[in-house]
């Protein structure tokens, strides 16, 4: 393990990227080397609230006059190819923040040019480094629920409704025209892959509930996996749920064995009843409700640090994420044509 400090550039400075900034400052033996967005305003306010000395416009100009081990691109989709290719040809390892480009085909380019050029492309998608669900994935490995059958996360966020539905926050998410699946959904696409396993086949029934945006903002998808179990994500955006914070969990879970039931509520609890009980019983575990969800954005950060200084495993390399991209394909072509899609 190396005592050097670990040295990472940020590209992008809009809504979420705070998250990212603000989990790198408090790593340890980390430091922020320099920012970069293409609005120079935005990234100078970020530097300065971060005490980042190096800003610029221009991410080839940053590469060029800094030396990095690592830069995190928290720019929109349409950005992901061109800053890896950017980053590649500097030999710097990166990390992308999810969707992974804008299709599968991106996608693959991207790892292509990871490959050819030697460097590690990492996805950063923070859902899967949340609390509840690292212990949701101890719980079921240690099979206290039995053979499990079922599951099933409502995603109600209550963010969707009327004319002004996501303008404070991602005004962007108005105009996707793949929204709920491809901009929300691939998070869950990606956490029931690291709870349950891999899908065998989809059917998806997707809808808009607000004509104000393009997308689909509500829909429901039926996942069959490989153990023989069966998963179903429902999101609504206009829906909301029972919490003091309803982007917290973004819904609530259940997930259903012979020997019990676990359900996860939208204050981050987990609870536990037993077959043939009607008790509910508390699934004790620590987390800290600060930064996003239960700060899994730091988790994620500080887990591709460790990996790079400690060389141990790491999770959702580039070419691995491609299988979330192909089922998020899946899912729209089910419900295009109305038929289960087996992969």
């Amino acid at each position: 393990m190396s005592d050097s400090v670990f040295k990472v550039a940020i590209v992008g400075a809009g809504f979420f990227s705070q998250f990212h900034y603000d989990a790198w400052s408090r790593i340890n033996n980390t430091k922020i080397e320099a920012c970069c967005d293409l609005d120079i305003d935005k990234a100078k306010s970020v530097a300065e609230k971060f005490q980042i000395e190096n800003v610029y416009s221009n991410l080839e100009e940053l590469l060029k006059n800094n030396t990095i081990d690592l830069l995190d691109i928290v720019s929109p989709p349409p950005t992901h190819l061109q800053n890896v290719k950017l980053a590649a040809q500097q030999g710097t390892n990166v990390v992308c923040q999810k969707p992974f480009g804008e299709t599968l085909e991106q996608a693959q380019e991207i790892t292509r040019i990871a490959d050819k050029m030697g460097i590690e492309v990492i996805v950063h998608d923070n859902f899967r480094f949340m609390p509840w669900y690292r212990k949701i994935k101890s719980v079921l490995e240690q099979g206290i629920l039995g053979d499990v059958l079922n599951a099933q996360f409502n995603l109600r966020p209550g963010d969707g409704q009327g004319q002004d539905a996501y303008l404070s926050r991602q005004p962007y998410f108005q105009q996707m025209e793949k929204f709920l699946i491809h901009e929300t959904a691939i998070h869950f696409i990606d956490t029931f892959r690291y709870l349950f396993g891999e899908v065998t086949s989809v059917y998806a029934d997707l809808r808009r509930c607000n004509p104000v945006i393009k997308g689909e903002d509500s829909g429901v998808v039926i996942f069959e996996l490989a153990s023989g179990m069966r998963a179903v994500f429902d999101g609504n955006r206009l829906i909301d749920h029972s919490s003091s914070n309803t982007r917290r969990t973004m819904g609530e879970m259940w997930i259903e064995g012979t020997k019990a039931v676990l359900s996860l509520d939208g204050e981050g609890r987990i609870w536990l009843r037993k077959h043939g009980s009607l008790q509910l019983e508390p699934v004790e575990y620590q987390w800290q409700d600060q930064g996003y969800g239960g700060d899994c954005v730091f988790a994620l950060c500080k887990h591709v640090k460790e990996y790079f200084r400690d060389h141990g495993s790491v999770e959702n390399k580039g070419r691995e994420y491609l299988a979330n991209i192909e089922l998020e394909n899946a899912i729209y072509q089910s419900d295009k044509e109305g038929r289960k899609i087996e992969l």
